[in-house]
C-alpha cells in the first residue's frame, strides 16, 4: 500500500481527472483510489471542479474575436485565437489551483454532510402544500430580521424574479451546530428552490461552488464570508449552477 502510495504522484492524480493516463497507468491509479477513501474523495472532488469551470468558461473559447481586436490584428506576427485560449486556459488553471488547494479529509466530509442537510430540508418541506415555510414572502422584511437574529449575522433573500422564481418564505430550522436559515422559491410551474443558510466557524473562505447529487435533488454549495449556503433544486446541473451563480452575484454586488 505504502509503496503504491509512493508511487501515485500529484500529476498522476491531475492526469487521471483530465483523461491523460494511459490505459495501464489509468488502472494502476484507479487501485489506488479504491484503496484509499480519501484520495478518492480528493480527485472526486477535483472532477466536480473541473465540470464547474468548463461550464463557465469553455463558451469563452467559442465567442467571436471582437471587431476592435481583429483591426489591429494584422499588425501581430502570431494568431490571436490560440493566445486568448491560452489565456483562458491560465485563467482557469489558476482559478482550479485556488480552489482546491488546502483541501479535503475533515472538511470536505463536512461539506458533504452540510449539502446532505439541505437536500434533506429541501425534500421535506417544498413538497408542502398548505405550510411549506413558517414566515411568508408577504411578510419579509420581518423574515429576514428574525433570521437574522437567530444566527446571529447579517442575511438576505436574493430576489431572483429575473430567474422566474418568486420569494415563497421561510423558516428556522436546527443545524448540527446551531440554526440554521431556509428561503424557499417557486417559479410559474411550481418548481421550488432552497436556499440552506449557515453561519460557518471555520477560517476558510472559499468561494468556490461545489456540486452534490443527493437522490433527485441537486445541491450546488459554497463559502462567502462568515456564513455557508447551499442551493437545492431538481433541475439540471447547468440551470441549477446559472440560479447559485446570480445568487451569488446578488449577494455580493
Amino acid at each position: 500500500m505504502n509503496s503504491q502510495k509512493a508511487a501515485v504522484s500529484e500529476l498522476d492524480l491531475h492526469a487521471y481527472v483530465d483523461g491523460r493516463l494511459s490505459e495501464e497507468r489509468r488502472a494502476e491509479v484507479g487501485a489506488y483510489l479504491t484503496a484509499s477513501a480519501q484520495e478518492s474523495e480528493r480527485v472526486r472532488a477535483y472532477q466536480e471542479q473541473n465540470e464547474i469551470l468548463h461550464t463557465l468558461f469553455d463558451s469563452v473559447l467559442d465567442e467571436p474575436i471582437p471587431t476592435k481586436w481583429q483591426s489591429s490584428r494584422r499588425h501581430w506576427n502570431f494568431p490571436l485565437r490560440p493566445v486568448a485560449a491560452a489565456s483562458v486556459c491560465i485563467i482557469v488553471g489558476g482559478l482550479l489551483g485556488w480552489v482546491l488547494r488546502g483541501e479535503y479529509a475533515g472538511r470536505s466530509a463536512k461539506r458533504v454532510d452540510f449539502a446532505r442537510q439541505a437536500a434533506m430540508a429541501h425534500a421535506v418541506y417544498t413538497p408542502e402544500v398548505r405550510h411549506p415555510v413558517e414566515v411568508s414572502a408577504e411578510q419579509e422584511e420581518h423574515l429576514v430580521g428574525w433570521l437574522s437574529k437567530r444566527l446571529g449575522t447579517p442575511l438576505k433573500a436574493p430576489h431572483l424574479l429575473d430567474l422566474g422564481y418568486e420569494l415563497v418564505g421561510g423558516r428556522l430550522l436546527p443545524g448540527d451546530q446551531g440554526p440554521v436559515a431556509q428561503f424557499m422559491y417557486q417559479d410559474k410551474n411550481g418548481q421550488r428552490l432552497t436556499l440552506y443558510i449557515k453561519t460557518d466557524a471555520s477560517t476558510e473562505r472559499e468561494t468556490a461552488f461545489r456540486f452534490s447529487q443527493e437522490g433527485s435533488v441537486g445541491v450546488f454549495y459554497w463559502i462567502d464570508r462568515q456564513l455557508s449556503y447551499a442551493l437545492s433544486g431538481e433541475l439540471q446541473k447547468t440551470e441549477l449552477l446559472q440560479v447559485a451563480d446570480a445568487i451569488y452575484k446578488k449577494l455580493n454586488p
